[in-house]
């Protein structure tokens, strides 16, 4: 089954970029489909994802948040 990782983020925000750059490198690497997301565009992402972005989806399942953690991503993306 295909995977796909997205990046819940904002518009301005240093560490969604960094996370956007960690994704796409990693799922560049492993072939997996990722995408971004601003949360300012959706009241209901808003609300749940606001105060912690970026927010790491795997399969639209939260798998962490503020900083990439590439080794569990690679392993998560790996099952």
């Amino acid at each position: 089954m295909a995977q796909v990782v997205t990046v819940m983020g904002r518009a301005g925000c240093h560490l969604c970029e960094v996370a956007e750059a960690d994704v796409e490198r990693i799922c560049g690497e492993l072939g997996v489909t990722w995408n971004a997301e601003d949360v300012d565009t959706d009241p209901e992402w808003r609300a749940e994802y606001g105060d912690r972005v970026p927010v790491i989806l795997v399969d639209g399942a939260e798998h962490g948040y503020w900083r990439v953690e590439e080794d569990r991503l690679r392993k998560a993306l790996s099952s």
